[in-house]
């Protein structure tokens, strides 16, 4: 999977923008909340350190649920939450800062936060190359950014509309290296003892 490559049209952009509007009404595809013991939570709070009183970005946030994890743990952090569907962003409140959006045209300036962390939404951007170039723009020099998205090797395990996209674990990391000085990457699991099954990887880069 990943050689299919369609056009970001503006028209495809807003069935995306639909489908993710509509997708809000669905609690237990589309949860509200997480279990902050996860490791695809650890891992960007492991990351960042300590962000007391940084700029953080959730780029494409959902309903927010990690950002309110982050919030959680550091109340004084500004932790920016951007979705393409308002719908989603109903449920993202103070002290979080919502902010309706798109991964290939973010709405900030350059190296707007000290850090930023994309969880499944880089499969939905369609224009993957202009995505992490912005995704990077937006970050400061030194900062960090997390990508958790899926491995391309294990295409089909799960029903997926027809722009979605997974990454082969080279193929996002040389894309990140354009516009970061360091990119490492692995599998990972849920659960901090159960082995990764390939499903999922994370990279982690600096700015």
């Amino acid at each position: 999977m990943g050689e299919k490559k369609p056009a970001l049209t503006a028209d495809l952009q807003q069935r995306i923008r639909r489908s993710f509007e509509e997708s809000a009404a669905d609690e237990e595809h589309f949860p509200s909340t997480i279990d902050p013991r996860i490791l695809h939570v650890r891992v960007i709070l492991e990351t960042f350190g300590d962000v007391a009183g940084k700029r953080v970005l959730d780029a494409g946030c959902g309903k927010g649920r990690f950002a309110r994890v982050l919030v959680g743990e550091f109340p004084s952090a500004r932790i920016h939450a951007m979705d393409i569907a308002v719908a989603m962003l109903r449920f993202v409140a103070p002290p979080l800062v919502p902010c309706a959006g798109s991964l290939t045209s973010l709405p900030y300036a350059d190296g707007a936060f000290d850090c930023l962390y994309a969880t499944e939404s880089l499969e939905h951007a369609v224009d993957i190359d202009g995505a992490v170039a912005e995704l990077c723009r937006v970050v400061k020099p030194g900062g960090r950014i997390v990508i958790i998205d899926k491995n391309k090797d294990h295409w089909g395990r799960l029903e997926t509309p027809e722009w979605e996209r997974w990454f082969g674990q080279q193929e996002l990391t040389d894309k990140l290296r354009r516009h970061c000085r360091m990119v490492t990457s692995r599998p990972i699991s849920y659960w901090e003892d159960v082995d990764p099954d390939g499903l999922f990887l994370v990279w982690i880069a600096e700015r």
